[in-house]
């Protein structure tokens, strides 16, 4: 099994129950996870993927690395290590040697070269191919009986060093009764359709080969492993087909084109949830783009993620865009190649993807330049608006459409005007439409920017599902757990040294220590900047005394530790070849600046240093500093060494600028990994820069209240520095922010358990089938939000479903500890199960089994949890709780002190 070449798509397509195991054969570089992951074996070429991204260790336990037992590419960095006495034919098909497979040098050579340098970078699995290679140059009996002898030696002997690893083997029948313990799974290629050895070309497989295939398969399935069967074929139709055949013969299908570098399809496939995002804007950073900016949260709000690609230097490859939902073009400047452009969206459009385009065309197009999208244009010579002649419920969603000149007239043929303006003399122009091809909002249809504000005509979320033709998505939602909001707290450390203007503390981290932390007994996430407490830092003198108020906050048992840096970088893109000049950060006498001392060695100081041994949690998130916009150089350094990372994302609406533009998404991809933001801005932003008012942090409830309703776009992220501790008004004002935190009906978590959750949430994998949904990668976050769903769950067939709840519009329903989860929607509710309703702790340990569920509860302040409780169910629960209420199939407990607790529900058959 080689590398090939794809030349169609495969879209997207379920065949069997959800519940039936699936395969995927991935060799390309840009692996998405959210389609491979719903698969029970993701077999992959190591090298191209990058272990440290948090993809990989959501899956690698279902991930299989790619080694060549019987052949080694001639263009391989390790060839070069061979004995050339190993060389036994050559594979000209393959440009690839063929290597004596029972010299015990080669494979010792396999195990130091191939295996052990992908186990030390993360993989557990492996998928071993070319095993029957040795018929290149075993030619006797004893030739052929020596060469299986010593695969099944150099097999059982992987199974010994590695007993826990999981392996599939391509073939390998003659020794199937001598490796079987050792494998997992038999892979072979070719049953109904597959490749001619002389040219790669389709071929059918004749009824006798397959006859003989048979033999082998019935005998490898009295062993009880996994047959996966890979079939090669050139038409998506033909795809669907075989996909159904091999299941009936009971194999696990992966069906593909010649090219094992494109999705190909299974027993069950994943929902595509990538939309291409194509920008142009060379001078801009990509945490800047109106695109992400504006553009991300919406997608993410229905489920899915935004793919940034920057058309700078070259357009996507079209049969790239096999892995997307959509397209969107977002090009606030002119894309100086305009006829490149176009006859990239006509091929785009050719292969049924739709597209959006927003803001402007992408160039000054004029007349008949955009015939080919069933566009007109034609200049305006100065004729006003007269009215609006058609406007789409979806159009004036924060502000009514503008009737502002405009210089060009838009036509659109074969398409539904969402805003369209009459002219005088019965002309009209339509610059909002839902087209054949997908959509577009340009000129003042998209979003009207007043006094700096930018605000939305059209909904974004109702735009881009239909332009899209996006699939309507229950979603992995990191803003609730348990039916609760999420809250936090986290602390930028700067300041800790500052003076206090009053009598309430010497220093700002003194009085945050007294008067918040001590008061609140609310998880509370504290960070600190190296440079500014360390003995040999900017305050030797005050050094003593920081520390000591560093060793307070650390200590109390609602606090988690985390770093605010070293040195405090103020511009993360000015970081080159891993130096910093010392004008983009603090100057701590002699320090050499490095990324290791920035980030790896603060978390070690205060672990090794501030807290004692025993302490819980330990200190491992940084909190991005100065323009919070680490570029993937900072970001493969936190991801590399298991550093979890946040801040970013400028989330301050508030109810005298109430848009949606002012909220943040979820994060920004770059490279492989993924900056984590904030869910609110902190009091710097809210007091104009530190200048006053210094109250001003006041007002982050009114972000809270409008990120929560009647969208539930964001957790409750109560975010601030330690200066906050200097001035009376500002210590006043997080005061009365905690005062009303206290008061939420809401599940108090570390800023540490919040970031994995987001993660999850960009790498999670969705299949539908027969009203069922199955998600995959649900290891930290353990929601699934049901947008306006009036139905209910089968939660005997369910699997992993704790319970669910309702706020509003929105149906959330909490997760058990496993990875996976199955909801079985259902109009019915006959059976009338017992469920969890709420929860303000973590779900630590749950179990159904039958009529009888087990929940087992942790919090960080006093459990609050309520059960849906039929008259049938009886419930008990350890330890008694402070008050109780079961009444009207609802049961409520509330706990004075208990932050631990375990329900056992019983229902009678």
């Amino acid at each position: 099994m080689r590398f090939i070449l794809l030349l169609f798509f495969l879209y997207t397509s379920l065949f069997a129950s959800l519940t039936a195991k699936s395969a995927i054969v991935y060799y390309g570089k840009d692996i998405s996870y959210p389609l491979v992951g719903i698969h029970d074996y993701i077999i992959v070429q190591p090298n191209h993927i990058n272990t440290a991204s948090h993809g990989f260790s959501l899956y690698k336990d279902k991930m299989y690395a790619y080694v060549s037992i019987g052949e080694l590419d001639r263009d391989l960095e390790i060839y070069n290590d061979i004995n050339s006495s190993w060389i036994k034919a050559k594979n000209r098909s393959w440009k690839s040697d063929v290597l004596d497979i029972t010299n015990r040098d080669y494979q010792e050579f396999i195990f130091t070269h191939q295996i052990e340098p992908q186990i030390r970078r993360g993989f557990e699995n492996f998928f071993f191919d070319t095993l029957d290679s040795y018929s290149f140059y075993a030619k006797t009996p004893q030739q052929i009986q020596d060469a299986q002898n010593a695969l099944a030696s150099f097999i059982n002997e992987f199974h010994k060093r590695y007993p826990n690893a999981k392996l599939v083997i391509n073939r390998g029948f003659g020794i199937i009764d001598k490796v079987h313990s050792s494998i997992s799974a038999v892979l072979f290629e070719s049953y109904y359709h597959g490749l001619s050895a002389k040219d790669l070309s389709y071929k059918e497989v004749t009824d006798q080969d397959r006859a003989w295939l048979d033999i082998f398969i019935k005998k490898i399935k009295v062993y009880n492993l996994d047959v996966i069967a890979v079939d090669y074929v050139n038409n998506p139709k033909e795809a669907t087909k075989v996909v159904s055949q091999l299941e009936k013969k009971g194999l696990i299908p992966y069906v593909a084109d010649r090219d094992l570098f494109r999705y190909g399809k299974s027993s069950k496939n994943a929902i595509k949830r990538e939309v291409l995002t194509l920008v142009y804007a060379p001078k801009l950073d990509k945490i800047l783009l109106e695109a992400h900016q504006y553009g991300a949260l919406p997608l993410e709000y229905l489920g899915y993620i935004q793919k940034i690609y920057r058309i700078e230097k070259s357009l996507p490859k079209i049969k790239t865009l096999q892995q997307y939902a959509g397209i969107v073009i977002w090009l606030r400047n002119y894309y100086p190649h305009p006829k490149k452009l176009l006859k990239w969206i006509n091929k785009a459009k050719a292969t049924g993807i739709k597209i959006a385009i927003i803001g402007n065309f992408g160039f000054n197009a004029q007349k008949d330049d955009l015939k080919s999208l069933g566009i007109g244009l034609r200049k305006n010579n100065h004729m006003l608006k007269q009215s609006i002649s058609v406007q789409d419920p979806m159009m004036g969603y924060e502000i009514m459409p503008s009737m502002e000149y405009n210089s060009q007239i838009i036509e659109c043929n074969d398409s539904k005007p969402l805003l369209q303006y009459r002219y005088t003399e019965n002309i009209t122009s339509t610059p909002a439409a839902l087209t054949p091809w997908g959509g577009y909002l340009v000129q003042e249809a998209y979003i009207t920017t007043i006094n700096k504000e930018n605000i939305w005509v059209a909904n974004p979320f109702q735009f881009f599902q239909q332009a899209l033709h996006l699939q309507k998505l229950p979603v992995a939602d990191p803003t609730t757990e348990n039916g609760k909001r999420l809250l936090f707290s986290h602390v930028d450390g700067d300041g800790i040294m500052n003076r206090v203007e009053g009598k309430f503390g010497k220093f700002a981290g003194d009085a945050i220590l007294k008067h918040i932390l001590k008061v609140y007994p609310l998880p509370h996430s504290i960070s600190v900047i190296g440079s500014e407490i360390d003995p040999h830092g900017l305050y030797p003198k005050l050094s003593p005394e920081l520390i000591k108020i560093a060793k307070e906050m650390f200590a109390l048992v609602n606090v988690e530790p985390a770093s605010h840096t070293y040195s405090h970088p103020f511009f993360w893109g000015k970081i080159h070849d891993g130096k910093l000049d010392a004008k983009y950060r603090l100057k701590p006498k002699g320090y050499t600046f490095s990324l290791q001392r920035e980030l790896q060695t603060t978390l070690d100081n205060i672990n090794t240093k501030y807290i004692k041994p025993d302490k819980e949690p330990k200190a491992r998130t940084i909190f991005w500093s100065g323009d919070c916009a680490p570029r993937e150089n900072a970001l493969d350094f936190v991801y590399k060494h298991k550093i979890l990372a946040i801040n970013g994302g400028d989330t301050t609406i508030q109810n005298i600028s109430p848009w949606l533009s002012l909220v943040a998404p979820f994060g920004l991809q770059r490279g492989d990994y993924y900056q984590i933001y904030t869910g609110a801005q902190n009091e710097n932003v809210f007091t104009n820069d530190w200048l006053g008012p210094f109250w001003g942090f006041k007002r982050v409830i009114q972000t809270f209240n409008l990120t929560n309703s009647p969208k539930r776009l964001k957790p409750v992220d109560i975010y601030y520095h330690l200066y906050s501790g200097s001035k009376q008004a500002s210590l006043q004002a997080l005061k009365y922010v905690f005062n009303w935190a206290m008061k939420q009906d809401a599940m108090p978590i570390f800023t540490s358990e919040y970031i994995p959750k987001v993660m999850d949430m960009y790498d999670v994998s969705i299949a539908f089938e027969n009203n069922s949904w199955l998600f995959s990668g649900m290891r930290d976050l353990k929601t699934i939000r049901f947008e306006d769903y009036l139905g209910s769950f089968d939660l005997q067939d369910s699997k992993n479903i704790a319970g669910f709840s309702h706020f509003e519009n929105h149906t959330y329903v909490s997760l058990g500890r496993e990875t996976s989860a199955l909801i079985k929607l259902t109009n019915k509710d006959s059976s009338d199960p017992a469920y969890m309703l709420e929860a303000n702790g973590k779900l630590v340990a749950f179990k159904s089994t039958n009529n009888i569920k087990l929940y087992d509860f942790q919090a960080y302040m006093p459990l609050d949890v309520t059960f849906h409780l039929p008259s049938k169910c009886s419930i008990s629960v350890q330890p008694h709780p402070a008050w109780q209420s079961i009444t009207k199939q609802t049961a409520t407990f509330k706990f004075k002190k208990a932050k631990k607790a375990k329900f056992k529900l019983e229902c009678k058959k």
